[in-house]
Formats: C-alpha cells, structure tokens, sequence
C-alpha cells in the first residue's frame, strides 16, 4: 500500500494499492515504480510506502476493529487501527420505538431477537458440532427401531457423553463474565488444550 502526499499540510490525497500504473498532474508511471524504484525516488514524487500499525487491532471473533486510519507526519505515511469494540454478548431485541416506526419484520415484538449476541452464536455453532457428532451414529438408533437391535453401549456412552459435554460447555459461555473471560475459554495451550475442553468424537 502506497499513499500519495500533500507535504503543504501532510495530507494524504490518495491511495495506491501498487498494482497498476498511476498518473499524477500531467505525469504517467508504470506499476513499476512501486516495486523497481528506490523509496528515495518514490518519496521524491511525494510518494510514500505506507506502514500498518496492528497494535490495537483484535480477534476478531471476539472483537469490532474500527477502520484503518491513514496519516502522514512529515517522514512517514502509517495506517493504524483505533480502540477496537468488544462484541456484545446478550442478544439485542427490537425496541417499540423501532415496531412503531415499521423498522421491525412484521410481526416482531420487543422479545424479537434484531442481532443475536455472542453467546448465543458461540453456543448455537457448538450445538451443531454436537447434532453432528450424534448423526454419525443416529443409523443405530434407527435401526433399533425398525429392527429392534440393540444399541452397542459404547455407542449409547459416546452419545450420552457428547450431550453431557456439550451442556457443560454451553454453561461454561454462558456464566463468562466478559470478552477476555470468554477468550480464554477457546484458547489452546501448547498441548492444543482449551479450558472450554472439546466434544468427545467417535473414532
């Protein structure tokens, strides 16, 4: 990424991603300039290679980062993120102020779920890893009831045990106390452990 700057007042007037000749006044370059020439020529022609600046940009999973912001000092030309934004966590609802002016679907109350939440995203995508495990032995359990055979027991141990962890993980997001709290939960040591733990799968 490139800027192109107005030192009267250290502006950046325009952006280059590099990839394509440019014209500025009356004066044509070829894409070259962004990778043959020195930074000295480029800067020379007020033109700056641009450095991003993720110190403040998040996962975001967990986090809203805002937009790059672009500036010049008079030496370089830097992009950065502001302060990011921790995703919320309940789910918002529509206000009546919101029915009464018809910005809700028809039919929506002030129980009606607009975005959901964090964690009811984390836990919705956590119970579909769980119906997903269970289907791949849902064939015995239709089985036995079109030809009354039984169940293996370490299949019956493998299902219960999936609902089990998938309720103490549902829990385990649902009692986090923030964002960090619930980060923590999906961070893996070395050992590829995560303190949320993970649904058993059948091998």
């Amino acid at each position: 990424m490139f800027a192109l700057v107005d030192k009267s007042d250290n502006s950046i007037t325009t952006m280059y991603s590099g990839d394509k000749g440019i014209t500025i006044g009356d004066n044509q370059y070829p894409k070259a300039i962004f990778n043959l020439w020195s930074e000295a020529e480029r800067n020379a022609i007020n033109i700056y290679a641009v450095t991003i600046d993720n110190s403040k940009k998040k996962d975001e999973r967990w986090y809203i980062n805002t937009d790059i912001t672009y500036s010049f000092d008079g030496t370089n030309a830097t992009g950065s993120h502001g302060d990011a934004t921790a995703r919320a966590h309940a789910d918002t609802k529509w206000t009546q102020e919101e029915i009464d002016d018809n910005e809700a679907p028809e039919g929506a109350d002030t129980d009606t779920v607009k975005v959901e939440g964090l964690k009811t995203i984390l836990i919705k995508n956590l119970k579909a890893q769980a119906e997903s495990e269970l289907n791949k032995t849902d064939w015995y359990i239709t089985r036995k009831s079109e030809k009354n055979t039984a169940i293996p027991s370490a299949i019956t141990t493998h299902r219960d045990a999936v609902r089990s962890k998938q309720d103490s993980m549902c829990t385990a997001i649902t009692n986090a106390s923030d964002t960090p709290a619930l980060e923590t939960l999906y961070t893996r040591n070395d050992s590829g452990v995560r303190p949320l733990g993970d649904l058993p799968i059948l091998k």
